[in-house]
């Protein structure tokens, strides 16, 4: 081992601290206690924020957990620079965190029900929604429209991210016309669970777009910033404002529920929809097609090139078969069809 990585392992280390102090009271808890309860304040019941694997552990048996996307991680599309480029950003996070953007998804079990479940992380680069993020959910969205999922995002974002531009903004419509297919043309349940802090262009867009908005107890939602909005206004704003129990008394809500209840309150939501009845799996609208991920598009392309080989190598006289990389919208079945008399 090198200096500079047992330097390394030994700073790690020290990361992974013992003890945390409560935001909120100051109080002093072990991490070990805390974790078990859920992330709450054992002295004055303050929600410390949670990431992404320990929400997704809080709701999802581990054993039945099964990620996408893992790989897909974000460019520098407009150069962007304060201070440290965008790359070096987004590389420090990565390294950080141990994960590639601000969103995990996957499908698992919910209990006995089959979910696919997207969390979003406020600790990377606070949450926000660049091209990656919106990519990720269009695609569970797509996933669970074709294998007839409920759906679950848990939001908790301060928006988009402005170190992609337009194409951060670009997410909002492109995930809220991916929900509106998944609403409207296959009738299945779409639930979101808003976290604090939840602001911008989220809350725009896909955190209230839900069949069922549900969120935890003094949870901050908005759009603009409480001080934005007071210099806009010349106002002085009520302590509750952007606060969960205030969205709920205006209607912006539909449920509160505290933490510890949620996998259990989700579970009986989830399994009282499933009565219902609901239109027929994969039935979609004319002419849309289901993109796949990056991985299986990749292991299709390479097959078809080793196929195209040993093709060539026999001397058959016959279509070739190509595929384009980073083409989302091909049609496998009918290649696979047409070329498995040579297989």
């Amino acid at each position: 081992m090198s200096i500079l990585s047992w330097i390394e392992n030994k700073t790690e280390k020290k990361k992974k601290s013992l003890w945390i102090r409560c935001e909120k009271c100051g109080s002093i808890l072990y991490v070990k206690h805390l974790k078990a309860n859920f992330k709450i304040c054992f002295a004055c019941g303050y929600y410390l924020q949670m990431n992404s694997h320990e929400r997704i552990k809080s709701f999802i048996n581990m054993e039945t957990w099964q990620p996408f996307d893992e790989t897909l991680s974000s460019g520098d599309p407009i150069s962007f620079q304060y201070q440290k480029s965008y790359k070096e950003r987004l590389y420090e996070a990565q390294r950080y965190y141990k994960m590639q953007d601000a969103v995990v998804t996957g499908t698992g079990f919910l209990e006995q029900i089959p979910i696919a479940l997207a969390v979003m992380d406020f600790n990377f680069m606070g949450g926000s929604m660049g091209s990656v993020v919106g990519e990720k959910i269009t695609r569970l969205i797509e996933y669970a429209m074709k294998h007839g999922l409920v759906l679950v995002i848990v939001c908790a974002s301060g928006g988009a991210r402005m170190q992609e531009g337009i194409l951060s903004l670009m997410q909002m419509a492109k995930i809220s016309s991916a929900l509106e297919l998944y609403q409207k043309h296959t009738n299945l349940l779409y639930i979101t669970l808003i976290t604090s802090p939840t602001t911008g262009g989220v809350t725009a867009s896909f955190a209230m777009l839900g069949d069922l908005i549900v969120a935890e107890p003094l949870a901050l939602i908005g759009f603009a910033g409480r001080r934005v909005i007071e210099q806009t206004l010349n106002e002085i704003l009520p302590d509750n404002f952007q606060k969960a129990e205030s969205l709920m008394h205006h209607g912006l809500l539909d449920l509160i529920i505290p933490r510890i209840f949620l996998k259990q309150a989700l579970y009986e939501i989830v399994n009282f929809h499933q009565q219902r009845p609901f239109n027929i799996e994969n039935f979609l609208p004319k002419k849309m097609k289901i993109s796949i991920n990056f991985l299986q598009e990749e292991k299709n392309r390479r097959f078809f090139k080793k196929k195209n080989k040993s093709l060539k190598k026999k001397n058959l006289k016959t279509k070739r078969f190509t595929i384009k990389k980073n083409s989302f919208n091909l049609f496998y079945k009918k290649i696979f069809l047409s070329l498995k008399k040579f297989i």
